[in-house]
């Protein structure tokens, strides 16, 4: 079923839609959160959690890319069970090992006030990640989006580990430099 015909059924306020949104996405959804979590339990209680909160915002919430919709709460509703399973204790995956890399880049916060700024950062992440090589920006996005270890970026697109490695840490760079020209570090 198309995307456009699924949110027509959340608008119509049918249960059917979330059938449609498992039965399309919910594989996605669940890669996306065992990516976090590494946890098959945990991952299936993220995705629905997902269906909820998508039933939850649409209406009056439209999503443009229904995919990137779905993904996002799912990142979200990962990360935040993941902070909550680790608040005394730092590292044990490559969560932790991610948002620790880019910590250097972009300081996360959870302060009201900064939400503007935290949109400007987004917007110049975005921008940045656009201007990217195809294959550096998969890269960044496997690590950073789907927290996938440099072993399974390395065997996914072919190259070592080192070259995994040293890709991420350019491109950091690339990014720490690039939020500074815009004034956002």
């Amino acid at each position: 079923m198309e995307d456009n015909a699924i949110i027509a059924l959340y608008f119509a306020r049918d249960p059917m839609a979330l059938m449609q949104t498992q039965e399309k996405y919910g594989a996605y959804c669940h890669a996306i959160s065992y990516g976090i979590l590494h946890s098959t339990e945990d991952a299936q209680e993220c995705v629905n959690d997902t269906l909820l909160r998508a039933w939850e915002s649409i209406p009056p919430t439209r999503p443009r890319v229904f995919s990137a919709f779905l993904g996002r709460i799912t990142r979200n509703l990962s990360l935040q069970r993941w902070r909550s399973g680790h608040a005394q204790k730092r590292g044990g995956g490559e969560a932790a090992l991610a948002l620790e890399e880019l910590e250097e880049c972009v300081s996360g916060g959870g302060d009201p006030a900064r939400d503007i700024e935290a949109k400007e950062l987004q917007e110049a992440v975005g921008r940045f990640l656009a201007e990217l090589k195809k294959s550096d920006r998969e890269i960044f996005l496997a690590r950073y989006w789907f927290f996938a270890s440099m072993g399974e970026i390395a065997a996914r697109f072919g190259y070592s580990e080192a070259k995994v490695k040293t890709s991420l840490h350019r491109t950091r760079g690339k990014l720490r430099i690039y939020l500074e020209q815009e004034g956002l570090l």
